[in-house]
């Protein structure tokens, strides 16, 4: 039953963040929550296939692709946080709390991290624990394919922002090239549509249809309250140069960039 596989997964989140936040109690650093992110979703994902039905072509599937994303993601984050002191937004939560933060960190951060972990990840948990048709269908396909356009956007944008900042004559200046000619935010649109995809197959899974409220979750947080409308409002008191870029390159969606004189 799903809900065996889910107090399992519960189990081993729990752990999981316990020891990111003993972790982060030695280093003086929450910021490593955001390593633990990404690769939390390939422990759900283990964590449901070991007590779940078993192995099938379908969640050996999702499960390879699960682990590219989540693997890719933290590996990405270690490395550009690596020797850099505490990120703004946890150091000014530390700030605000004050000396119990070091206690408080434990819920106000990983634990909610954890509780969004849990409820993203449901798709996952279907697909990992409970019975499907053996055979693939056009619809894992159709999720594979989603899932490959989706990692080229986000694992792209990554490296060519990265690239971009390493250069010290790009200071204050905009990212327009690449896959940022196409969309304002080509990482946030690629892990929302990595989400949908992992989403997918769950829609083989008899009965597990209502799981895709987990990439929905990830959508909202995408859009409205981690990503995109958080970094725009930084971005356009930051660079005078933003409100055009806006102008002609999409919020989120791709498009063709649209030729210089238009």
């Amino acid at each position: 039953m799903f809900a065996d596989i889910f107090l399992t997964v519960v189990a081993a989140v729990s752990i999981y963040m316990l020891l990111f936040w003993l972790a982060s109690l030695a280093l003086r650093d929450v910021s490593i929550v955001d390593v633990a992110w990404g690769i939390g979703f390939v422990v759900v994902a283990f964590a449901a296939r070991a007590f779940g039905d078993g192995a099938n072509p379908r969640n050996t599937l999702q499960l390879a692709l699960v682990s590219l994303w989540g693997l890719r993601l933290g590996l990405y984050l270690l490395h550009r946080n690596w020797g850099m002191d505490e990120d703004y937004r946890y150091a000014a939560m530390r700030r605000r709390v004050g000396p119990s933060y070091t206690w408080k960190s434990f819920y106000l951060v990983f634990g909610f991290q954890g509780v969004l972990i849990l409820s993203v990840s449901l798709p996952i948990q279907a697909v990992q624990g409970l019975p499907s048709p053996a055979a693939l269908n056009p619809l894992d396909a159709l999720a594979a394919v989603l899932f490959g356009i989706g990692f080229f956007f986000e694992a792209v944008g990554d490296y060519q922002l990265t690239r971009f900042k390493a250069d010290a004559t790009n200071a204050g200046k905009v990212m327009d090239v690449g896959v940022w000619a196409w969309t304002r935010h080509p990482n946030y649109f690629g892990d929302a549509l990595q989400w949908w995809a992992l989403g997918l197959f769950a829609l083989s899974v008899p009965g597990a249809g209502w799981t895709l409220v987990g990439p929905a979750l990830m959508t909202f947080l995408l859009l409205r309250i981690s990503g995109v409308q958080l970094l725009e409002r930084g971005l356009r008191k930051r660079k005078p140069d933003y409100e055009a870029y806006a102008a002609r390159t999409p919020s989120f969606i791709p498009r063709p960039p649209r030729p210089a004189n238009s």
